[in-house]
Formats: C-alpha cells, sequence, structure tokens
C-alpha cells in the first residue's frame, strides 16, 4: 500500500507538475483570510472578492477596525459572510494584540486565531511561510479513501495516517496534487476514470465513467479546456487566461 500511493504521488507529479495553491494572495495575511473565507465556496469566487476587500483592509490593523455590516457586504457573495465577518475581525484583532500585527509562522500559534483550525493553518504553513503540512479538504479526503490509504472520515485522522505514509518534505506538495486531480478528475460524483493517468493504481477504478471519450468531457479546469480558479496564476500555469487583446488604435 505505501509504494502504491508513493507511486500515485510520483505519477500526479508528472500530470501537475505546475500544482499550487489557487487561491490568490500576496502575502501571509492575505493567504490566511483567504482561506478562512474559502470555506463553502470555490476558490475562484473568493478570488472575485478578495481584490475590493484588500484594497479596502490591506492589514490586520484595518480589518481589526472595519464595521461589521460593511465586511459582511464585501464578503457576501463568499456565503456565511456573517460568521466569516467575525472570524476576519476577530483573528485579525488577534494579530494585531498578540503578535505585531504579523501572522505567526507555527501550527500552534495559528490554531488559537478566531476561524483557523487545522487545515487552515496548514494552507498558510505550507504556502507562505515553507513549513510542510498536510491539507484535509474535502478532495483530500475523498481521494485517500478511494485509493484505500485510509478509512478514517475524520480529517485529523486521515492526516496522521497518510502523514506516516508519506516523507514530511512531500507533504505540502502532494496536498496540491490531490486536490488539483480531485477538482479536475476525481470529482465527487462523477470521476472520469476513463481519462484519469492513475487508473491503473486505483483500487476504485469503475466509480465513476470509463468511456474514454465520456470521460474526457468531464475533466474540468485547464484538462477541460477551461483557465482554473486563479485569476492571478503563476507565469508557467497552463490554465493562464489568455491577455486581453489590444485596443484599436492602442500605441505600439
Amino acid at each position: 500500500m505505501v509504494r502504491r500511493a508513493r507511486r500515485i504521488n510520483r505519477e500526479l507529479a508528472e500530470v501537475f507538475p505546475y500544482a499550487h495553491p489557487e487561491l490568490d494572495f500576496e502575502n501571509p495575511f492575505e493567504l490566511l483570510v483567504a482561506t478562512v473565507l474559502s470555506a463553502q465556496t470555490t476558490d475562484l469566487r473568493v478570488n472575485q472578492t478578495t481584490p475590493a476587500l484588500f484594497a479596502r483592509y490591506p492589514t490586520p490593523e484595518d480589518m481589526a477596525a472595519a464595521v461589521p455590516e460593511e465586511l459582511e457586504e464585501i464578503i457576501r457573495p463568499t456565503g456565511f459572510f456573517r460568521a466569516k465577518a467575525k472570524s476576519l475581525i476577530g483573528l485579525s484583532a488577534a494579530l494585531r494584540d498578540n503578535y505585531g500585527g504579523e501572522v505567526p509562522g507555527t501550527l500552534k500559534d495559528l490554531v488559537t486565531l478566531p476561524g483557523v483550525g487545522r487545515k487552515t493553518a496548514f494552507v498558510v504553513l505550507g504556502n507562505a511561510f515553507g513549513v510542510p503540512g498536510i491539507t484535509v479538504d474535502t478532495h483530500f479526503g475523498r481521494l485517500v479513501r478511494r485509493w484505500k490509504l485510509t478509512d478514517q472520515e475524520d480529517p485529523e485522522k486521515v492526516e496522521a495516517e497518510i502523514a506516516a505514509i508519506f516523507p514530511k518534505s512531500e507533504w505540502t506538495m502532494l496536498s496540491h496534487r490531490v486536490i488539483f486531480h480531485g477538482r479536475r478528475i476525481c470529482h465527487a460524483r462523477k470521476p472520469a476514470c476513463g481519462a484519469c493517468p492513475i487508473a491503473h493504481l486505483c483500487p476504485s477504478y469503475g466509480e465513476g465513467e470509463t468511456d474514454p471519450e465520456k470521460a474526457k468531457k468531464l475533466l474540468k479546469y485547464e484538462l477541460g479546456g477551461q483557465p482554473g480558479q486563479r485569476l492571478k496564476p503563476p507565469p508557467d500555469y497552463p490554465g493562464k487566461p489568455a491577455p486581453p487583446a489590444p485596443a484599436l488604435g492602442a500605441a505600439g
């Protein structure tokens, strides 16, 4: 099982060499806020919302002083906006009061912040601080159960069992690859088994569409010919939207 699991990781690394967090961010605070907002919504919806949010509240000090109703209105498109606004104001106040306005770089400190659990903390640690961590979101949990790497449902138990299989240095990138695969190919309701590059390693092959042509139509984002969820993707990301054509008569 361990050999098969590690081979899955190696082969996913070849399929998704560009795997990365799909939230747009410029610094640890922006990533922390975006990750809190991403609960129960898509990263694309968050990326459409955060430019206005960070223009209005660029620092923890600014967000801690926000009028709740005004913050709620900006983040309304992400859903659960009252609870999320309360978390954002609370965590911003904690950063201001306890950490000098800086996002802490340890799990122990991050999980003390309002609205921040282990999943959010590991996203921030892995992508803003380079600290290895396994991000057990709905995609990750679904896939590692389909691969029979664990039968646990509780995210902390899943995290512990998967952490025992892979070297610590792989944890962050493993998380990105598995989540990419879950979003693009191994969907919750209709996995595209017939178009899956690791089908030969999957004990659950056949749960989804096995006909290659039908399966190909189920692929999402760049594999389906569409952009990914980032509005500011890295330069080497194949789902990057084409730049707008220059206006007629524009100089140059």
